[in-house]
């Protein structure tokens, strides 16, 4: 089956996630976060990705970042796969390949869901039980977008910069959006929509993304039709 073609809009935002090969660990200790961190940092600023929020996790890293140009998400991961790969290899006596085949991504609609999307990934630890809120995990980006703690990794998308007129506003707004639950409903739809490349916004985001993509964005309706709506 042909790889259906990736998408692409210039400054419209994606989530990007990429995991280890059968779920295994791709960071073992701090230096690995810090070194794949700073690889991040160095790509994302030369290929021009700009990145909004992120996380990463023991077993796989998500990112929310729009891209400057065509190619800026490839080549700012395949920088960090050429440079981290051959790090953790070389540090762990690993062979082969670290990550579990392509990168995911979905690109998305930023007035209805940059900041839900930006707080899911920043949520990640939480619901995988590696701390009780966002706030006490240290690598993501919660404490640059709600405590105003300086990350040169980072990029203020116009959505955020929205919250309010001053940073310290906008972590004050930020913060205060997470004392609701998001909805298992929009969890799965956020997670699923990334994993399988499909389109995450309303009905004319989708329209809009279908004829400059040339693919279809959205799953098809589950099941065949009843005899009786025939």
């Amino acid at each position: 089956m042909a790889r259906l073609p990736r998408y692409y809009i210039k400054n419209q935002p994606q989530h990007i996630i990429q995991r280890g090969i059968n779920g295994n660990e791709i960071f073992r200790n701090e230096d690995d976060y810090l070194n794949y961190y700073e690889w991040l940092q160095m790509a994302a600023d030369y290929y021009q990705l700009k990145v909004h929020a992120f996380i990463l996790m023991p077993n796989h890293v998500q990112l929310l970042a729009s891209p400057g140009k065509e190619d800026s998400i490839s080549k700012t991961l395949q920088s960090l796969g050429r440079n981290y790969v051959h790090y953790f290899n070389k540090n762990y006596d690993h062979e082969g390949t670290l990550w579990e085949g392509r990168y995911r991504a979905t690109i998305l609609d930023s007035k209805n869901y940059l900041l839900l999307c930006s707080r899911f990934i920043e949520t990640q630890a939480v619901r995988e039980g590696l701390a009780k809120h966002p706030r006490d995990y240290y690598w993501s980006s919660y404490g640059y977008n709600a405590k105003g703690e300086e990350d040169p990794l980072m990029t203020d998308h116009r959505i955020y910069k929205a919250l309010g007129d001053t940073p310290k506003e906008r972590n004050k707004n930020y913060r205060a959006m997470f004392k609701k639950k998001i909805s298992g409903d929009d969890e799965a739809l956020i997670y699923n929509s990334a994993l399988k490349g499909w389109a995450l916004g309303d009905a004319k985001f989708l329209a809009k993304i279908e004829k400059s993509s040339n693919r279809r964005v959205s799953p098809l309706p589950r099941g065949r039709p009843r005899l009786s709506d025939k």
